[in-house]
């Protein structure tokens, strides 16, 4: 196919617009009435897991629509903001573009919380949860507060402000803070008290930005706690964890994309000086090398879950782009820089569809292509975005 990242990103760019923002997600099976109806948890959990995984698209037979994403949405207001800064857009497209994903945030958001705050737009189940939709998540809730406050670096509009203080609320107030002798956890949401560490230093790192807009001392408190207890339970080999429940013990050991959350997290709170302990950035470095080494391959290929090396799924290169784009911003060494490329590259090359958007999975003898808005166009629109950041 041999396309240049300009022109992918552009091509990307117009199917996000001409799909309006909405889209199907991997994970969306309950908003179809016939499922949602099924009182059994365990089908329900497998029929979200057949959704996830199948290869053809039997949405419009079980009456289920395409949606607005949350997340999607705050995930699309970070990229916008990066191709204004990089001058890919004008600044009156940017205005009007942010101002109407803004809308559709504020339209979308969960209600009855101490705060601003965001959950997915449709049902979803595991073995222990029962999230309605719209329940929110300290995740979902990090990522679109970050969106709001990269659109407001560029306007200095105070109410984009007054909404990324409103969602420090949410974490403080509605979620669940664990205690523990090196530190705190948030929970992942209002529903349940697990330790899910990306979930912790996403909204840690979140607290710490505000906090160096603000200067409310007591976020920068929170912030350093969540981040000195995740970094506590950092495996020998520089890994983390997926879940802890802390009542059972029961450990859910799942190494994948999430890696690259911790890692951006802490790469944040250290470029903006919140973090300053050299322990940190020891913690980082070690990171770094597990992410790159174990879960990449040279060509810039992501494993699946490790050690699964299929499927090559959109989600994961997206994470990696982004997560060596930020490492080329914090430590200047252009072989972040260079091997964020090659995850862009073989990307463009393997995964995107000649009308633009990006295929979900690659197995070795059939890709799956359907489009997911949140899990694929928004992430890589994101990614190659971040991508371009740094390059000229």
């Amino acid at each position: 196919m041999n396309r240049d990242i300009e022109e992918s990103l552009k091509l990307l760019v117009e199917y996000v617009e001409n799909q309006n923002y909405s889209g199907y997600d991997p994970y969306d099976a309950l908003n179809s009435s016939e499922l949602n109806h099924i009182n059994s948890k365990l089908f329900r959990v497998m029929f979200t897991q057949f959704f996830v995984y199948s290869p053809i698209n039997l949405r419009l037979f079980f009456h289920i629509d395409k949606g607005i994403n949350p997340k999607a949405l705050g995930l699309l207001l970070s990229a916008y903001s990066n191709l204004y800064k990089t001058r890919r857009i004008e600044r009156k497209f940017f205005d009007e573009v942010s101002s109407k994903l803004v809308t559709l945030l504020l339209e979308n958001a969960s209600n009855g919380f101490s705060g601003s705050c965001w959950g997915f737009n449709f049902n979803w189940n595991d073995v222990k949860r029962n999230a309605k939709k719209y329940t929110p998540t300290l995740v979902i809730s990090s990522f679109v507060g970050n969106g709001f406050l990269d659109v407001y670096d560029i306007t200095h509009n105070k109410k984009y402000m007054e909404i990324a203080e409103s969602i420090t609320h949410f974490i403080l107030k509605d979620l669940h803070i664990r205690e523990f002798q090196n530190g705190i956890c948030f929970s992942y949401s209002p529903i349940d008290d697990h330790v899910v560490h990306n979930a912790n230093c996403l909204g840690a790192a979140f607290l710490s930005r505000v906090y160096q807009l603000n200067s409310d001392k007591n976020l920068l408190e929170y912030s350093r706690k969540a981040f000195e207890y995740s970094l506590s339970q950092q495996n020998k080999d520089g890994s983390w964890l997926f879940q802890l429940d802390a009542e059972t013990g029961k450990i859910r050991n799942q190494i994948d994309f999430h890696q690259g959350f911790i890692i951006d997290s802490l790469c944040a709170s250290i470029n903006n000086k919140t973090l300053v302990d050299e322990k940190y950035l020891k913690g980082l470095k070690k990171a770094v090398v597990f992410y790159k080494n174990n879960q990449f391959f040279e060509d810039g290929r992501s494993l699946w879950r490790l050690p699964q090396k299929y499927p090559i799924d959109i989600h994961h290169q997206a994470q990696g782009i982004i997560t060596f784009s930020k490492l080329y911003s914090l430590f200047q060494d252009v072989e972040y820089l260079n091997f964020s490329k090659k995850i862009v590259e073989w990307t463009i090359e393997n995964m995107q569809d000649k009308n633009g958007y990006f295929h979900y999975q690659k197995w070795p003898f059939f890709t799956n292509k359907i489009s997911y808005m949140r899990w694929g166009q928004a992430w890589m629109m994101l990614a190659l975005s971040e991508y371009l950041t740094y390059t000229k």
